[in-house]
């Protein structure tokens, strides 16, 4: 009985996850069309910084799926700050890592690939470049920029499997005091 009902918590979390997807997309697209406007250069500094959100992203994920509660029911003990919400995030780690790996990961690594375009449309205009070399432009931002978020990935991924209570406990105490200012926020406006 508790099986089943565990299966349409999966399931309602999974069309979550693709409600989620569709306006953080739809957001995070708007980048390509700046990406458009300005500077090659300008362009160049955006992409890197989504391929670097994707990896950390992903490295999250990755953490949260490796970590083990046990430390942080230790540092939970002594009071260290996060160390609680960190065994939050280690008991839904099966839903952080689709949240960041899947979610985030994912459309940093699909918008780097359209930053990337843009970025050698803005570059080629900018060296009047014509011909084959047009083509070579194109393909070498983008081989580039791929190279970029994967190899970042596959290092984040290695970090996290390696590394996986210190990732979580930072991210555990920026999420915690995150939720403290907003709560904060929330008692000086009454």
């Amino acid at each position: 009985m508790k099986k089943s009902s565990n299966h349409k918590s999966n399931y309602g979390f999974v069309f979550f996850i693709a409600a989620l997807t569709l306006p953080i997309s739809a957001v995070f697209d708007t980048a390509t069309i700046f990406l458009n406007t300005t500077a090659w250069f300008i362009g160049a500094i955006v992409v890197v910084f989504i391929v670097f959100v994707g990896a950390l992203f992903d490295m999250l994920g990755m953490a949260a799926a490796a970590a083990r509660e046990t430390p942080f029911h230790a540092m939970a003990s002594k009071r260290v700050f996060g160390a609680r919400r960190a065994i939050m995030i280690v008991r839904n780690a099966e839903k952080v890592s689709s949240i960041c790996s899947d979610v985030v990961g994912d459309i940093a690594g699909v918008l780097s690939g359209a930053g990337a375009l843009a970025v050698s449309v803005q570059l080629l205009a900018t060296i009047h470049t014509e011909g084959w070399r047009q083509e070579a432009v194109k393909i070498a931002i983008t081989a580039v920029i791929t190279s970029l978020t994967v190899g970042g990935k596959a290092v984040g991924k290695t970090i996290a499997i390696h590394s996986p209570t210190p990732i979580i406990l930072v991210a555990a105490r920026v999420l915690e005091s995150a939720l403290f200012f907003k709560r904060g926020q929330r008692k000086r406006q009454k």
